[in-house]
């Protein structure tokens, strides 16, 4: 007879918070079955009401929470992985970053994890899940029943005795190199698929269906190069890395270098050095156009073993550099600020080149600034930070200053030869048009051009505004074309014909034949876009290669055909939007011309200052970067401005001094903290009320939190919907993020939505 008394005492039921890719603030509990292993960090499949979807464990639980049923708590239905898609480091740091922004968890994580592979969804199904989003393609792969071998296959074997031909050489080849793809070996061998099947009947060969993998390596081949020999402020910052690398602690560092005064290559021996410590390297730029110009860098230094992450990968590349960076197979990283979430093993160092760039901060989901997050990862995990710039962020200037971070001078550019460019005012309120009839294309900009056409140099023109025109006005009644759905005006567009495009919502519509407030016929296109320059300059330069660069033309990665060419000198003049700012090397540049540097001034921004000076002096420095010296014209009705002034003599020391002084005046950032509350709905009077409402919540209520507002936005209404919003400042992190708490705990109009935007940098 069977003992039914059991001696093993029943396990205590399990259970652990669980992270869900939804817009709300907490995680759930979820029981975990019996047979599962508990682990953080790994994906699950659940039940959330009445639909299954994936999340990610966060961490076990102690017991249910407190006041719930236990038949309520629903179990975990499948764990994905066998290992942890979140490593411990990178999963403790979502964290951190997701209190910091007081974003939902379920978000944050999403940032460090790629698409669910193609054979895991199939698995998911087969045990009656719904149908999931998966990237990648499954293929049929062959192999060995006895698995690959060494040496030549021994023919003499029984097993083997009878096979003859096509049969005998198929065996061979999966013998010498493993499992291969069934497809790639019909191609070779025509009767392949049929005689597969047979040795597989035979018990010979083995057939399965596999993921197809994504080759990370590069189409293009790269010679590996030499390191110069580094100048002495190179060599000092250089040797301070390695010391700081060595001794194995957290350190922050600003590079602070002029532009072209070869940041790159600190970075690339820092990343050397850190290698052969044994630790990875995360590299980061602010745009996808920036990325392969430094990866080619990076290649010839370091050789293939890189991994790229932005926007613009597939996302079976994604997957797969993803998989290799979390396996340890690959231990660099280079790309845009997404790459600052990748799975690396034992991080060593992250360097942010122009880490004044805006682009660095995410302007929708979870609004994070990459460039702070990755002074909190290297402190976390007892890495390297190294802030790179030639117009430092007044942040990290205040970062320096506090002792917080150790600031690293390269005052010279790299080249002997080169040397900073010579930067000349025009005064748009003295000077008129020069022969093409547009007032910012002035008489002075119009002959330098052509001097330096003919001595065949190159030229950039900046705008930092995209289109024909920025709006189309009715010449009877003064009516401007505004989007239906933005409070924004549209812009005129000519080169994919002629229309009006919302550079918010991407609302378009052909040129209108009448006013539609008063039917007259007279339209008067208003202001200058980078497609009317580049219009204005074929009628002025006929003979002038022009090359234009905006979102409109080079979205992505198409922005490096545009700047390779005229890096390879097929452009004779480039005109761009901020695009062209950026740290592009391109040595045969010796002119650069700013159309307008009031745009920016003239944004209702306390940055805008910051900002103006950063764009002059980035887009001043492309020029002279080679032995040829450079020139800078910059227009403006500004020319008294202390950003201005500034920038004319390249005295970046004296603008931060300026501007520091008045951010302390008037209470902002660094002498301060805020946050952006942002409402926005259908129904304009119950946002404003929302917004008032909230408000209320707070206002009042501790004495170190400053509430402005709430108003309507600048940009009042997008895509139909009105927007409200409201600051909150103050001098110490702790009361603002307890008044920001309380905000988004508290119940709002179903119909109303609500966003916290922590150190926001867009005021719009």
């Amino acid at each position: 007879m069977k003992n039914l008394v059991s001696n093993e005492v029943p396990r205590s039921p399990r259970y652990a918070r669980v992270a869900l890719p939804i817009p709300l603030g907490q995680a759930f509990t979820y029981r975990v079955p019996e047979e599962m292993p508990l682990l953080p960090g790994g994906r699950v499949l659940v039940e959330l009401g009445r639909r299954k979807c994936l999340g990610v464990i966060i961490d076990e639980e102690k017991g249910p929470p407190a006041g719930v049923p236990l038949e309520k708590i629903k179990p975990i239905l499948y764990a994905l992985d066998e290992t942890k898609a979140l490593p411990d480091e990178l999963r403790a740091f979502l964290l951190e970053l997701a209190r910091y922004y007081i974003a939902p968890i379920g978000e944050v994580f999403r940032l460090g994890l790629p698409a669910l592979e193609r054979a895991t969804a199939e698995e998911l199904e087969k045990k009656g899940g719904k149908k999931l989003k998966a990237v990648g393609r499954m293929v049929q792969v062959a192999s060995l029943s006895e698995g690959r071998g060494e040496g030549e296959l021994n023919e003499g074997e029984p097993r083997y005795a009878d096979l003859r031909g096509n049969a005998l050489a198929l065996v061979k080849r999966l013998h010498k190199e493993g499992p291969l793809e069934i497809a790639s070996l019909a191609n070779e061998f025509s009767t392949a698929r049929n005689l597969l099947k047979k040795l597989q009947e035979k018990g010979l060969v083995l057939i399965e269906r596999k993921e197809k993998l994504v080759d990370r390596f590069f189409a293009s081949e790269v010679q590996l190069d030499t390191p110069p020999t580094l100048n002495a402020a190179q060599l000092k910052a250089v040797e301070a890395l390695n010391r700081a690398t060595d001794e194995g602690r957290a350190a922050h560092f600003l590079l602070d270098g002029v532009t072209a005064s070869g940041k790159t290559e600190v970075y690339l021996h820092g990343a050397a050095h850190t290698l052969q410590g044994g630790r990875s390297v995360i590299i980061l730029v602010p745009e996808i156009a920036l990325t392969p110009q430094l990866l080619q860098r990076f290649r010839a230094r370091l050789g293939n073993e890189i991994a790229v992450l932005h926007s613009g990968l597939s996302e079976p590349a994604r997957l797969q550099m993803w998989r290799d960076l979390r396996e340890g197979k690959l231990k660099v990283v280079v790309g845009a600020r997404s790459a600052l979430f990748a799975p690396v093993q034992n991080l060593g160092l992250i360097c942010v080149d122009e880490e004044h760039d805006s682009a660095y901060k995410q302007e929708e989901g979870v609004r994070y600034n990459a460039r702070d997050m990755a002074l909190l990862r290297a402190h976390r995990t007892g890495a390297l930070c190294v802030l790179g710039s030639a117009t430092p962020s007044l942040s990290s200037e205040a970062l320096v200053r506090a002792g917080r971070m150790t600031r690293l001078l390269l005052p010279g550019r790299a080249h002997r030869e080169a040397s900073l460019p010579k930067v000349e005012l025009i005064d748009l309120t003295r000077f008129g048009p020069g022969p093409s009839g547009d007032p910012l294309l002035s008489l002075p900009l119009h002959r330098a051009i052509e001097e330096n056409l003919a001595q065949k140099g190159q030229t950039i023109l900046f705008l930092n505004r995209r289109g024909f025109a920025p709006s189309l006005i009715c010449g009877d009644c003064g009516t401007i074309a505004e989007c239906p759905h933005c409070s924004v005006a549209l812009t005129v567009h000519r080169v994919r014909g002629a229309r009006l495009e919302c550079h918010y919502c991407d609302f378009n519509a052909p040129i209108p034949g009448s006013c539609p407030a008063c039917s007259g016929k007279k339209f008067a296109e208003e202001g200058l876009g980078t497609e009317r320059v580049e219009a204005l300059l074929a009628e002025s330069f006929p003979h002038a290669r022009l090359a234009r660069l905006d979102r409109d033309v080079a979205s992505g990665t198409k922005s490096e055909k545009i700047v390779e060419s005229v890096r390879r000198g097929e452009v004779d003049i480039l005109v761009g939007t901020q695009m062209v700012t950026k740290g592009h090397d391109l040595p045969g540049v010796t002119l650069v011309g700013v159309l307008n540097a009031d745009a920016a001034l003239s944004l209702p921004d306390f940055r805008a200052a910051e900002r103006t000076f950063q764009l002059l002096v980035q887009v001043a420095g492309r020029a002279g970067r080679a032995g040829a010296p450079g020139r800078v014209l910059i227009q403006t009705r500004s020319v008294d401005h202390p950003a201005v002034q500034a920038a004319l003599h390249h005295d970046v020391k004296g603008f931060i001094a300026h501007e520091l002084l008045v951010r302390e005046e008037v209470g902002y950032p660094p002498f301060s903290h805020v946050a952006l509350i942002r409402f926005d709905g259908m129904n304009e009077g119950e946002v404003a009320a929302e917004a008032q409402r909230i408000a209320q919540l707070i206002e009042n209520t501790d004495p170190q939190v400053e509430l402005l507002g709430p108003a309507p936005a600048p940009l009042a209404r997008l895509r139909n919907r009105f927007r409200y919003r409201f600051m909150l400042r103050a001098k110490l992190r702790a009361p603002l993020r307890k008044a920001l708490l309380t905000i988004v705990r508290a119940p709002l109009q179903r119909r109303v939505r609500l966003s916290v935007d922590v150190d926001p940098l867009s005021m719009l």
